[in-house]
Formats: structure tokens, C-alpha cells, sequence
């Protein structure tokens, strides 16, 4: 999935419904960023403390802050910090787990259903690849998670010893793949190599996902290459190029230019072709200034409408007066 447009570039049984193992933390590190505090203090309960799996070796009450909490949750996949997280942001594991679902429906994962914050087994905790794409695409919106996803290694304090806890992602990528941006690993004998990637380059960047997959790191590079090579952004149009003009009525001109707001861009293989639709009326009645709202301009591709912007008038024209009109009548009347 392109990160812009949220075109799919390339799929394989994108909506057939997975376990996903800790890849599951992409939305608990979400919502903890969106409810949150970054500095506020999280504490190890005993249920933190004593769930199974990948681990920061939490103590039974240590505390941290809400962000050390969030990378030993994205970099060593501590399922005490998810546990220990979901308790501070949603009262308990449940809760929180409802709030996860809230927020994937917002997003358009509808085929997703949580039911803890760490992606242990569960029979009901399920997502699909493209509903995976979404989540990832979403919180990568968000500067603080996107630093946190690509972040490769930190120190964050360790109770009671006298070093701090060493942290360093599983996230193979981060390291050996030209412009990896994220995201996470995720691993269980059920869900298999579960990984949500991406990457930048020239100006297009990637969202991917893979579920069950168990050259996952291999796979995912091999997908970001072909559509790195297949595609090329394209800018289709933008804020410093004219989208045509509109009638005036009533003005001292008869029309005026029309900009976009924002540049609409699209990743496009060899041969494809998109277009920009303008939805603007007929005319606008004078006076128009620079800036003015005239409509909409939709990106689209193959039926699909991949973007959309505010469309605005690019000169001015000042309406007729009735002073210059009077003046304009006394000028043409003949002299006796």
C-alpha cells in the first residue's frame, strides 16, 4: 500500500482473516499515543507481571514512563509494557481492548477484532493484511510512532539494577533494507512470522504487511523492490499550476484562474493514467479574491477516487460598481 493515496499496489489474500501476533502493538502503541501522556508514570500490575511470552522483565509495581513503556513494547515486544500500558490508558485489558476495536473501525478495519494488547493467542483476535496496512498506515501518521518504529536500539531504566535495560528492535529491515521506515515483528506458533514494514524512496513511500510468512524479512524486501521498480510517484497536479478558469459574473473580468490547495499524487506503473476532477459550479459572482473556495479537485484512477482538495480562486476580480457603471454611461452618452 502506497502511504499517500492508500493505493494497493500489490495483494494476496488481503482480506482473509489471521491471527497476527504482536503485530498487534501497532494499535496499542496508537491509542497509548493518542490517550496518553508521554512523561506520565505506568506501573506493573500483577496481571502485567505475569503474563507469558516476550518480556521487558518488568518487577511486580516498577514504573516507567508511559514512553519508556512504548519502546520496550515496539522494540523488544514486551508483552508486560502492553499489558502494563493498556491498564494505564483503559483501566484494564478488556477496556482497552474495546478501545482498540473502536479505533480500527475508524479506520476502516472492519474485519479486525482485538481482544488483548499484545497478540497472544486468542481465537476471536484477528486481522486481515489489508486492515493491517490501514492500522500501520494511520499510526504512522503520527510523528511520535513513526520515530518509535524506526527507532533501532535505546536504554530505558531498570529497576533495582545498577544498568539500564538494553533495547534493540527485531526488526531486521531497520537495517539491511535502503529507506525502512518500521514497523513490527510479530511471532507465535499459531499466527506463524507475522511483520508490518515499509520504506521510503523518490518520494514514494510503502505500507506492507505479512501474515503466516515465513521468510518474512526476505519476502517483504522482495515486494518493496518490485513496487519500487513497477511504480513512480506522480504528481498529477499542484498548488503552482493552473487547473483551468472560471466564469465571472458581474465582474470587471468575464473569468479567473483555479489552483489547487494541496498536490495530488499518485503512484502509477508504465502505461496507467489517472486524472483530476474538478467539482467547481458553472460561474461565481464577482467580487473573487485569492484564496476563495470554488470546489473540490478529485484524484482518480480506474473508477477509484484516491485523493481529494480544496479547489480556490488563483487571481482577483473585483465586481462592477455602480459609480464605474455611471461613469462608463456618461462617457458613451453623445455630446449635443
Amino acid at each position: 500500500m502506497e502511504m499517500k493515496t492508500g493505493r494497493v499496489l500489490f495483494s494476496y489474500n488481503m482480506h482473509q482473516r489471521l491471527p497476527m501476533a504482536s503485530t498487534t502493538k501497532v494499535m496499542t502503541a496508537l491509542l497509548a499515543l493518542e490517550r496518553g501522556e508521554p512523561e506520565a508514570k505506568v506501573t506493573c500490575s500483577e496481571q502485567a507481571y505475569g503474563v507469558p511470552g516476550t518480556s521487558i522483565y518488568l518487577s511486580l509495581g516498577e514504573t516507567l514512563t508511559l514512553r519508556e513503556m512504548l519502546l520496550g513494547l515496539m522494540l523488544s515486544s514486551g508483552n508486560d509494557a502492553a499489558v502494563a500500558i493498556a491498564e494505564h490508558i483503559g483501566g484494564s485489558t478488556a477496556q482497552f481492548a474495546a478501545m482498540m476495536n473502536e479505533r480500527a473501525r475508524q479506520i476502516g478495519a472492519v474485519n479486525t477484532n482485538f481482544t488483548n494488547p499484545h497478540g497472544l493467542p486468542e481465537d476471536t483476535h484477528l486481522t486481515t493484511a489489508y486492515d493491517l496496512a490501514l492500522i500501520a498506515r494511520e499510526a504512522m501518521r503520527n510523528d511520535a510512532f513513526r520515530e518509535l518504529a524506526s527507532t533501532k536500539q535505546a536504554q530505558i531504566p531498570w529497576d533495582g539494577r545498577a544498568y539500564p535495560r538494553q533495547l534493540r528492535s527485531k526488526n531486521r529491515l531497520l537495517t539491511d533494507y535502503e529507506g525502512a521506515t518500521g514497523v513490527k515483528t510479530g511471532f507465535t506458533s499459531r499466527a506463524g512470522r507475522c511483520l508490518v514494514f515499509g520504506a521510503q524512496r523518490e518520494g514514494m513511500e510503502l505500507i506492507g504487511v505479512v501474515l503466516g510468512c515465513a521468510d518474512w524479512f526476505d519476502e517483504a524486501a522482495r515486494l518493496m523492490d518490485a513496487c519500487f521498480e513497477t511504480y513512480t510517484m506522480t504528481r498529477m497536479l499542484g498548488p503552482m499550476q493552473s487547473a483551468g478558469e472560471i466564469a465571472v459574473t458581474g465582474g470587471r473580468q468575464e473569468r479567473v484562474g483555479m489552483c489547487l490547495m494541496e498536490t495530488l499524487s499518485l503512484p502509477l506503473a508504465q502505461g496507467e493514467a489517472a486524472q483530476v476532477v474538478l467539482d467547481v459550479p458553472q460561474s461565481v459572482s464577482a467580487p473573487v479574491y485569492p484564496g476563495m473556495h470554488l470546489g473540490t479537485a478529485s484524484l482518480v484512477c480506474g473508477g477509484q477516487v484516491y485523493g481529494r482538495c480544496e479547489v480556490v480562486a488563483a487571481g482577483r476580480v473585483d465586481g462592477t460598481s455602480v459609480s464605474a457603471g455611471l461613469l462608463r454611461v456618461i462617457a458613451l452618452w453623445p455630446l449635443p
